[in-house]
């Protein structure tokens, strides 16, 4: 009898914990690659100003090469173009991002890259990012950078693809 109630108590508990604390992983996963990605700006921004050259996010397509893609799911770099070629050469490379878990998408919306200047502005390269999980558009995270190369994040007002 003891361990029907046991049994039967534990099964309640369950039926309850496991829906919310997937949604909590999920949740944890997405504010975790929302905050990477503002950070890697937030860097690049400073060490633009910090170097006084021109300092680069690009979307990743290996650990030493940008991709021609407004598709950020495969990570990012961050370089210092010390000799203003717009590419990442040997010793340039600052930060590395790989894939991003759970099959979460990064998408910008126009920009392949997001270069920084002497001054931490980013002018030409505004766009808004959208970082997206299964549960679409209503967790989604959207990323925006300004002219002025102030970051912000805002959760739901994304567009999933």
């Amino acid at each position: 009898m003891e361990l029907l109630v046991t049994i039967a108590v534990l099964a309640a508990v369950l039926t309850i914990a496991i829906p919310n604390f997937r949604d909590f992983l999920l949740n944890s996963r997405i504010a975790n690659q929302t905050n990477e990605f503002v950070l890697a700006l937030a860097y690049a921004k400073s060490e633009a100003v910090k170097r006084n050259l021109n300092v680069t996010v690009c979307s990743r397509a290996s650990n030493t090469a940008c991709a021609a893609s407004t598709t950020w799911d495969a990570g990012w770099l961050v370089f210092a173009d010390t000799n203003a070629n717009g590419a990442p050469d040997a010793g340039e490379i600052l930060q590395v991002r790989a894939d991003l878990e759970g099959n979460n998408t990064l998408r910008a919306g126009a920009r392949q890259r997001v270069t920084f200047n002497t001054s931490g502005f980013s002018p030409g390269f505004n766009d808004t990012f959208r970082l997206c999980d299964d549960r679409g558009t209503a967790d989604a995270r959207a990323i925006v950078v300004s002219q002025q190369g102030r970051v912000t994040s805002q959760t739901g007002t994304a567009a999933c693809p």
